[in-house]
């Protein structure tokens, strides 16, 4: 056995009885291949091969050692060399250590791992189901959400402002500060800001765009804020969140989320207020822009906050204020409310 490698050759002394009460015999007790071989001292004949890994010992911490060849053989030895001893016992620490587990540790150990999946299942794949699901969405899927969500606020907040001079511009404005598949919606109520919705899709509210002090570059500086925003949290994902594991499970597998699953999610996103993005980021989305090739500049919205106004410089250095929408444009989203 490789656990007796440096005992090879190990022999030593003992006596051996054959049963009890038979007189004992000297013997050799010699180490051999997973064997314990007894040798009659006088006539140098085996009188008995024991399997080392099944030899007990019959009085531990005792000397002189006594070893029998299993729980239910008669024979018995005496050992009292010390080296033997400990080579015998060697093996069986080895033995023992790599024994099978007991039932009752068998059934622990699955029963930790079982208890080790159900804790992942409940805090580990739920939260990455979500994100997956995000990540591989695709725009389609994204603007139908978007949509869903849009229809839920409609719900408390009314329908969204809609007359084509006014759609045309809001239109423009969409394509100009996003891209030309973003939109923005009015809603015909105070949003104190924007929001980005998954689509592109954002929303503002009619308090952005009336007013003496409303502004068309407010109007921007509000709508990149909340694509900034969404830059580190995606409306989709914070969607999902609230539509749930199962729900999002369909959505992986059928392609669209129950319908039940978004009813009240529009509710709670006007109920909080508006997510605002560093200065720093907001500056980003400004001069990746299509209007922010030209320099921008801050400005402030009728609640004294800061936002970004965009600016143009002359020659000379002097700042002049750089149109977001035509005049037009403007007093027709101004008006995409009125009745």
């Amino acid at each position: 056995m490789t656990a007796l490698n440096q005992y090879q050759r190990l022999e030593a002394a003992g006596t051996w009885r054959e049963k009890p009460g038979a007189s004992p015999r000297e013997i050799i007790a010699s180490l051999g291949d997973a064997t314990l071989v007894l040798t009659d001292l006088r006539t140098e004949v085996p009188v008995s091969h024991w399997s080392l890994p099944a030899v007990m010992r019959l009085n531990p911490g005792q000397s002189p050692a006594r070893y029998a060849p299993g729980p239910n053989d008669a024979e018995m030895v005496e050992l009292d060399d010390p080296l033997m001893i400990a080579a015998i016992e060697k093996v069986h620490h080895v033995i023992e250590a790599n024994r099978p587990p007991s039932a009752w540790l068998r059934g622990w150990m699955v029963l930790l791992a079982l208890g080790a999946m159900v804790v992942g299942a409940v805090f580990w794949v739920p939260p990455a189901l979500l994100r997956h699901a995000a990540d591989i969405a695709p725009p389609a899927q994204r603007a139908e959400i978007g949509r869903a969500i849009l229809s839920d606020i409609e719900k408390s907040a009314g329908g969204t402002c809609s007359r084509p001079s006014g759609d045309m511009a809001r239109h423009r404005l969409a394509a100009r500060l996003i891209g030309p598949d973003a939109d923005i919606a009015v809603l015909p109520t105070a949003l104190k800001g924007a929001r980005r919705l998954p689509g592109p899709l954002t929303i503002i509210g009619q308090d952005l765009i009336t007013g003496e002090s409303a502004a068309p570059e407010i109007v921007a500086g509000h709508v990149l804020a909340a694509q900034a925003a969404a830059s580190s949290d995606d409306p989709l994902l914070a969607a999902l969140r609230y539509a749930g594991t199962r729900a999002t499970f369909e959505l992986l597998t059928k392609g669209t989320l129950p319908e039940s699953a978004l009813a009240g999610y529009g509710e709670r996103l006007l109920s909080n207020p508006p997510p605002r993005a560093e200065d720093e980021t907001v500056l980003g989305f400004f001069a990746r822009a299509s209007v922010s090739s030209e320099p921008y500049a801050r400005s402030l919205d009728p609640t004294g906050e800061a936002v970004l106004g965009l600016i143009e410089a002359d020659p000379f250095r002097t700042a002049q204020p750089k149109q977001v929408l035509s005049g037009r444009d403007w007093v027709a989203l101004q008006e995409i409310c009125d009745q």
